[in-house]
């Protein structure tokens, strides 16, 4: 204690001085994790693609109230969960790190969101703050206490004891997991003095606020009068203790576990039950943990529906809920159970008190509480709107649980911890409704005469605004210090006005010292209800008031010029207002009505009066002082108001088609249900949805005309259709948000359920413009077609249910809308007529006839609708299915999934296989194995999960979305690309390559296993029309199937119908030259942007010289891709990615669709190009974007293109300049293109009319990659080597890299053939090649090209010595073999079985064999080219390398037989494993040509 009290008399920053200890981390972290500023600052690698692997802990283990104080650096939106912290007694240095925080065992408590884990298992549910809730610059403390407990810091705020009992020598643990990705250690002290101080008196000052605002009474103790008048509960004792323990961290919540129908939400606070309008039961929740005795458990019932009889129920159980089957109600449990149902107490689901309150539970409104508290004695009782209903139970278990069950009419509740004034309100209006039920209901419309016997009578409601007064019984409003305030006058009317009741009121008494005046309207707010604002057009929902002459709907003026200024009234006058019962809103000035100022106001709303300004003193005109009310509002002065339907529609009587009255939140409607616009459409872009007021009959047009737009957003109007009520619509930001019974057309992609159904239908409704119209029709049979200015668009979906309602989304630039004089019924052929065969069906998205499903399958299937549609019919496997053709290149094949079946697990598997289902027996039940990943008779490529497996071998793990999740209406697509990869597509989504390698000749196969019983085509085969689907190439030199050849050289005739110019408008930092064809960024590295004045017609290529001029000085290089709307009035951003509307992007190796990654590894990396490189752009006629690099397609890169597009070209860091390509402009040191690929070829590289790329002396300017980090870290890796440099080729422009960028950059073809006579080998991809000096006595020039190439693999150790007898010896050849070449034992290189080293004679031995092979996926294999490890001397990272040789091989000197390794697979789909060794015994017969060396 003298120590303690010694160090409290320190100055805080001395103090903190002394015991501050090094904050630094431990060098020992996650695989992920980089450590700088003196290992104080750490960041996780790659955090856009992982999100974990990024653990970090102390460099010391934490001292006794020390806080480890870390800062968030940086966050990313990429995933969910975020910053990790706590402590462990594991010791960093000899830690295996897991792959994050919650996996640490062996006395490790981890504060993770806003729970507690120790060693992994959850301890704390609600804890402290919400650490995903963070933000960048928050900082987060851990501490372990003198007692041992663990306390959380957040911006130097305790959040409390977390867990206690820790032992001492622990080590801080940050998870720089999710959204989380640097950090930086800012401390390592106790909290000083003054931060103590200052957070004492920070709680101190919190508790004193919610003492005085807390209604403890009713909520957190017994109605005593002891609790009244101390809230301590006596003796000075916190809150905490005499409630049990609510202020503490462990909160009351409904637990995770509940029935079947319920959707937990806000923390767990908030129960709903799904589909209340098809389910009455299945909506029991309860509460996360036992009541506390004398705890006060209270809800707030949110919604209601009125549909069933019964209605909420609550109660207590003994049952554990983590244990419980929770029955489809409450009352059918027969143990441990009370509950209040209706008026009556329910025992084990037996009647024991029928009339236990005054109150029934079934005629509970929404806004109304109901509690319950367990006593101490054992009592149990209720609580109806914070008044205790007395003892329901006398004896209770000690442990029970809260239980509420959502029965019947009760959907929605939400747990109240405390309680406010206007709750107060609420609460002693409903009582007074329960005792009188009559007092706030709506009545029976009465007619404008009255009824002097009537008390109904209209007098002002006593809850009004802050600084106004009620009087005279009510009659009367006043401010009674008008001259000292302006506003704060708000008063309602004590009752809802019925329908064709007039209210008005007479101005007593005006000032003149302000501007403004009175208003008058009307709202849907309860006055009980409502925490009234200073003025009543500050409201933003459920108001409709007159502000001097113009009419305002919640806060946004809806008429500008209406009827009398109320702000020239004068004391005397008077101002009324009625509701029609048409739900017409007129106003009335001294006596004269104003005409129609709104429509579809709803019924039971209260009247408003806000004395505002000048005016000060209002008293309501009894009805019998009211002059009749015109029935026709054209009689007054304003015959025909602005707001008139007929200003639109023109008077249609005949059509009752308007907006309903429900709409989201920035909508507003007016102009009598016709007009709908968003409010504050600069600075709000969605929440504007609008919806029919009633279902659309067969065959009527429901068409309204853009009024106005705006120019700020990206997008613009989307409309569809919906099966839900508005009453039941809960409106979200946008509808394409709905997941259920929603058709949409947003752009030109038809939506269902928010998920896409078919791209590029007939319009897009993007590119529409003020004056616009836009209609939509369900015909007789269920089809929905969309009217764009009257022409029928097609076809959109089919299936619509009968009833349905138009809805129209005011999204982006679309502001206001009106519903035109052509809605109603159309006489239409569509009313009756089924779908024409020039109709576009929804499951048709590619032009061709419908795929169809083989014969041939498994014997559980069963196949329907011609082969469209597949079925298991028995058990869980025996379901696998073959595509009745082969798959041509790029042509995607899809099934949507119909029909699961929760009781067996696993889903369905898809893939590719060169299995021909022709050549399966005719009884399937003998041909097929019984799941897809057994298939192994052929090869076959396939997604389980989300793992690619080939043959069943795992081969990827966590690709894309898992096929265990898909459910009904999901879709599924495989395709093989022209770069022989597999990709995968779900509900149209490209996951990006799959497998590569994939042979030519493939089947789509799939398997209906486990939950998936059912699928059906959604796809079309491909046109045989290559000048429609084909693109042209540009590096094909003979032409293909079917194309004429056009040119000499037989290249398509490609001619430039359009001159192509950048545009004027474009990038701040661009300078256009040359007749805007050469664009130059002359400053920065961003701000570049480009795009072509004229847009780019199908068939045609647009290219760029690029790279004119590179400078170093900076990282990555251009991008391009395409526009699909005008650039003339674009406001151009920073750079190309922040283009978020109708952009397709190629940005270095992957493709953007509105800045979403939509495919990766595409093409070659553009941020290697060299300067010299070409690049174009195609869009072929389907619509598909190409991107072509210096001549060669790199297949297609998007689809759905629409019309038209403009080429998009961003200059960012390296590229400060390119040129456009016209037909006058050289390509590369004037030689075009084609001359740069074909060179001096001789007739003996061409083979079989195959054009061979001459990879042994490669021209300067196509081959070398200036940029590419890849063959510098193999450079740098053969520097490490000290090989000689005589051995190698002077001139490095021999040496070539076959990376992924690089040799998809040069456009290198897989196989090749060399050799007289030729022979197929393949390039070695993922390679780099550095050639090797050729032998003084070796032609070159003849034996490379008449020899044949192969492969070599050997070990680092074995270089040296290769290269100093310039040939392959037996005795580096192989792993298995590192003695001389006389030792070979029996495992080195050897000739078949039959021919094995143990039987040779001694002469023999001596003599080398050298095993080869035509393809570097056989020879790099590990077994002949093992891998070392070594450290960059650039980067300092790790990494392992393999070597190898190519050579070249003469003709009949080897021997080709079969692997020697016992592989089943094939290891290279060119060649058989048959045929894939060489051994050759011939010295003379091999030449070395270049060392090949891979990086991993």
């Amino acid at each position: 204690m003298g120590q303690f009290a010694y160090q409290e008399n320190i100055p805080g920053h001395l103090y903190s001085a002394r015991v501050k200890m090094a904050a630094e981390l431990h060098p020992c972290s996650g695989k992920l994790i980089g450590l700088s500023n003196s290992n104080r600052t750490a960041q996780r690698n790659q955090p856009v693609q992982e999100f974990n692997h990024g653990l970090v802990l102390s460099r010391e283990q934490l001292k006794d109230r020390d806080v480890f104080t870390v800062r968030i650096d940086k966050k990313v939106n990429s995933w969910s969960g975020s910053i990790e912290i706590g402590v462990t007694s594991l010791d960093p240095a000899g830690l295996d790190f897991p792959s994050s925080a919650t996996g640490l065992k062996g006395g490790s408590w981890i504060v993770s969101g806003c729970s507690v884990l120790r060693d992994g298992r959850s301890v704390l549910e609600e804890y402290g703050r919400d650490l995903d809730q963070l933000s960048e610059g928050d900082r987060v403390g851990i501490q372990r206490s003198t007692h041992g407990e663990l306390h959380l810091w957040v911006n130097g705020q305790d959040c409390g004891a977390a867990a206690s009992g820790l032992p001492t020598g622990l080590w801080a643990v940050v998870d720089l997991y999710g959204k989380c990705t640097q950090v930086t250690v800012v401390s390592c002290e106790p909290p000083s003095l003054a931060e103590r101080d200052t957070e004492r008196e920070t709680v101190e000052e919190r508790e004193q606020e919610d003492e005085d605002e807390e209604e403890e009474v009713v909520v957190f103790a017994p109605l005593t009068k002891c609790n009244v008048n101390s809230p301590a509960g006596g003796g000075g004792a916190r809150l905490g203790a005499v409630t049990g323990g609510m202020l503490t961290n462990d909160a009351l919540l409904f637990h995770e576990k509940c029935g079947t129908l319920i959707k937990l939400s806000n923390n767990n606070k908030t129960a709903e039950r799904r589909r209340p309008l098809d389910e009455f039961n299945n909506g029991v929740v309860m509460t996360n943990r036992p009541l506390r005795h004398n705890e006060m458990f209270e809800i707030r019932i949110d919604k209601l529906v009125d549909k069933w009889s019964g209605s909420i129920e609550i109660g207590v159980t003994t049952h554990n809920p983590n244990n419980l089957d929770y029955p489809a109600t409450m009352t059918n449990l027969r143990s441990g159970t009370i509950m209040m149902s209706g008026c009556g107490i329910l025992t084990n689901g037996k009647g024991t008190r029928r009339e236990y309150c005054e109150f029934s539970l079934d005629e509970l409104q929404e806004g109304d509480h109901i509690g319950l508290m367990h006593k101490a004695s054992g009592a149990l009782h209720f609580y109806i709107n914070g008044i205790d209903q007395g003892v329901a139970a006398a004896q209770t278990p000690a442990i029970v649980y809260a239980v509420v069950d959502l029965y019947g009419m009760a959907v929605k509740v939400t747990i109240v911890h405390n309680h406010n004034h206007s709750d107060r309100l609420r609460r002693n209006n409903a009582i007074m409704r329960a005792l009188s039920p009559d007092v706030g209901r709506p009545r029976p419309a009465r007619s404008l005469t009255p009824d002097p016997d009537t008390p109904d009578r209209l007098l002002f409601h006593s809850n009004c605004g802050q600084k106004a007064a009620i009087i005279s019984e009510g009659r009367t409003a006043l401010r009674p210090h008008a001259t000292d305030d302006f506003n704060h006058g708000v008063v309602l009317s004590g009752r809802p006005l019925h329908s064709n009741e007039v209210f008005q009121v007479r101005i007593d008494k005006m000032v003149d010292k302000w501007a403004g005046s009175i208003e008058i309207g009307v709202t849907t707010h309860n006055p009980a209800y409502l925490q009234l604002p200073s003025t009543m057009t500050n409201l933003r929902s459920g108001t409709w008031m007159m502000t001097g002459n113009g009419v305002m709907h919640n806060g946004t003026t809806i008429l500008d010029e209406y009827g009398h200024n109320l702000d020239r009234l004068k004391a005397g006058d008077t101002v009324g207002v009625v509701r029609k019962e048409d739900g017409s809103l007129h106003f009335f000035v001294n006596g004269v009505a104003q005409g129609p100022a709104a429509w579809n106001v709803p019924p039971s709303v209260y009247a408003v009066v806000d004395l505002y300004g000048q005016a000060a003193q209002a008293t309501i005109m009894d009805d019998v002082d009211l002059p009749t009310l015109p029935e026709d509002s054209s009689d007054g002065p304003t015959v025909m108001s602005p707001s008139s339907p007929c200003s639109v529609a023109g008077g249609n009587s005949a059509n009752d088609l308007r907006f309903h009255q429900l709409h989201g939140t920035n909508a507003v409607i007016t102009n009598g249900g016709r007009t709908a616009l968003r409010q504050n459409c600069r600075s709000e872009f969605n929440d504007a949805i609008v919806i029919s007021n009633r279902c659309l009959r067969d065959g009527e047009l429901f068409e309204i005309v853009i009024q106005k737009m705006v120019d700020r957003w990206s997008g613009s109007i989307e409309a569809g259709v919906t099966a839900i009520r508005p009453e039941e619509l809960e409106f979200p930001n946008t509808m394409t948000d709905i997941d259920y019974d929603t058709w949409m057309l947003s752009g030109t992609a038809i939506m269902q359920d928010g998920n896409t159904m078919r791209n590029n239908y007939g319009c897009d409704l993007d590119t529409l413009t003020t004056g616009s119209r836009i209609g939509m029709m369900r015909s007789a049979t269920g089809d929905l077609h969309y009217y764009i200015n009257g022409v029928d668009q097609g076809v959109a979906c089919t299936g619509l249910p009968p009833e349905v309602y138009a809805v129209i989304d005011l999204y982006g630039q679309c502001v206001q809308v009106s519903i035109t004089s052509s809605s109603g019924p159309q006489d239409n052929s569509l009313c009756t007529s089924n779908i024409t065969e020039s109709s576009f069906p929804i499951h048709s998205p590619v032009a061709g006839v419908a795929h169809r499903l083989h014969s041939k399958h498994g014997k559980n299937v069963v196949l329907l609708g011609e082969g469209c549609q597949a079925v298991r019919v028995g058990g869980y496997a025996h379901g696998i299915v073959f595509s009745a053709k082969e798959l041509k290149t790029d042509e995607l094949f899809e099934v949507k999934i119909d029909e699961v079946d929760d009781q067996w697990s696993g889903s369905l598997h898809m893939g590719l296989t060169t299995l021909a289902p022709p050549e399966l027996p005719s009884c399937p039940m003998s041909g097929l194995s019984p799941s897809l990943t057994q298939l192994r008779s052929k090869v076959t490529w396939l997604l389980a999960g989300s793992e690619v497996r080939r043959n069943g071998l795992l081969q990827r793990q966590n690709y894309g979305a898992s096929l265990d999740r898909l459910t009904v209406g999901n879709r599924v697509g495989v395709k093989r690309c022209s770069d022989d990869t597999m990709h995968v597509l779900i509900d149209g989504e490209d996951m990006g390559p799959a497998a590569t390698a994939v042979a030519k000749n493939v089947y789509a196969v799939l398997d209906l296993y486990g939950r998936v019983t059912a699928v059906s085509i959604v796809s079309s085969s491909v046109l045989e029309d290559a000048g429609s689907v084909k693109a042209p190439s540009l590096s094909s030199d003979s032409c293909s199937e079917g194309e004429e050849d056009r040119t000499p050289g037989g290249e398509p005739a490609l001619v430039p119908n359009t001159v192509m110019a950048f545009l004027e408008n474009h990038g701040k930092n661009i300078q256009l030259s040359h007749e805007n064809l050469t664009a130059a960024r002359v400053s920065s590295y961003n701000q570049g942007l480009l795009v072509t004045a004229q847009p780019l017609p199908r068939q045609q290529l647009f290219q760029v010289l690029c790279i004119d001029r590179l400078n170093a000085s900076w990282t990555s290089s251009l991008s391009l891709g395409v526009i699909g709307h005008s650039p003339d009035r674009l406001n151009f951003p920073s750079t190309a990615c922040c283009l978020k509307r109708s952009v397709w992007l190629l940005q270095r190796d992957s493709v953007f669709h509105n800045s979403l990654k939509i495919c990766e590894n595409y093409g070659p990396n553009l941020d290697t190009c060299p300067e010299g490189t070409v690049l174009g752009l195609l869009v072929d006629g389907n619509s598909c974007l190409h991107l072509y690099v210096n001549g060669m397609d790199q297949g297609v890169a998007a689809q759905d293109i629409p019309t038209p597009c403009y080429p998009l070209i961003d200059l960012y860091g390296q590229c400060e300049q390119v040129t456009i390509v016209t037909n006058n402009v050289a390509t590369v040191g004037g030689e075009s293109v084609k001359a740069r690929f074909q060179g001096d070829m001789e007739k003996a590289d061409m083979v079989d009319g195959i054009k061979e790329s001459v990879c042994w002396m490669p021209h300067p300017e196509v081959n070398p990659n200036k940029t590419c980090e890849y063959q510098a870290l193999c450079s740098r890796f053969k520097d490490l080597l000290t090989l000689p440099d005589g051995y190698f080729n002077e001139d490095a422009k021999y040496n070539l890299c076959y990376c992924e960028s690089c040799h998809k950059l040069r456009g290198d073809e897989s196989y090749h053939k060399r050799g007289e006579p030729p022979r197929d080998y393949a390039l070695p991809f993922g390679w780099c090649r550095f050639a090797l000096r050729s032998e003084p006595h070796c032609d070159v020039s003849n034996s490379f090209k008449q020899w044949h190439i192969a492969y070599h693999g050997t070990s680092v150790g074995a270089l040296r010595r290769t290269l100093d007898h310039a040939q392959l010896l037996s005795g580096t050849s192989s792993i298995f073999s590192v003695s001389p070449v006389k030792t070979e034992g029996p495992n080195g290189y050897s000739e078949p079985e039959e021919n094995s080293s143990n039987s040779l004679p001694d002469r023999d031995r001596e003599v080398p064999r050298v095993q080869l092979s035509p393809t570097m996926r056989y020879s790099g294999l590990e077994m002949f080219a093992p891998k070392v490890q070594f450290r960059d001397p650039r980067s300092h990272c790790c990494h392992q390398a393999q070597v190898g040789f190519q050579v070249c091989v003469r003709p009949g000197s080897y021997k080709v037989g079969p692997q020697t390794l016992g592989a089943i697979e094939p290891l290279d789909p060119r060649f058989s494993n048959t045929e894939i060794e060489w051994i050759t015994k011939d010295q003379g017969g091999t030449l070395l040509y270049g060392l090949l060396i891979r990086v991993e």
